[in-house]
């Protein structure tokens, strides 16, 4: 499986970007897994709704150029489904059985997705209702992964 993380912005902290590497460097024997980053955009303070709808139709024409015709597309937002980590992991298992080969999860920047994006994902994912620093939510999004392979697996890890 071909899975690729499309995430807005740079990884700043340094304890962040261990923890992505070290969750990249897991799942290596799963998959074929790669961060593809894109540039946010500055966002200014107290911006106009419409002000902020064009910073994330900039992020959107980065990141469109990176979505591959095919591939399962799922972006995360708040308003998605949640799922538990089992049926996470059975998610990914019923796209391998379909024949599916290339997974793209979309993460967006500080004001999140566009529209656009979010309609033309497969499915829409949210991990809580909550809201999450889009650059910790790279994390999390690459535990759960390794953690549905696990359980995929059959293999033990922590609860």
């Amino acid at each position: 499986m071909k899975i690729d993380i499309l995430a807005v912005g740079k990884i700043r902290e340094q304890y962040l970007r261990d923890a992505a590497d070290e969750y990249i460097k897991r799942l290596t024997r799963y998959a074929n897994i790669s961060v593809i980053e894109v540039k946010d955009e500055k966002t200014a303070e107290g911006a106009s709704d419409r002000e902020n709808d064009i910073v994330r139709a900039n992020e959107a024409g980065r990141l469109n150029r990176y979505i591959s015709d095919g591939a399962v597309l799922i972006p995360l937002c708040i308003e998605g489904r949640q799922v538990s980590s089992e049926e996470f992991a059975g998610m990914i298992s019923s796209y391998e059985n379909a024949g599916k080969s290339h997974i793209q999860f979309v993460i967006g920047g500080s004001l999140g997705l566009d529209a656009a994006i979010k309609r033309s994902g497969d499915v829409q994912l949210s991990f809580s209702q909550m809201t999450f620093p889009h650059q910790l939510m790279r994390v999390i999004l690459l535990e759960q992964i390794y953690r549905a392979y696990k359980i995929k697996n059959n293999e033990p890890y922590h609860k």
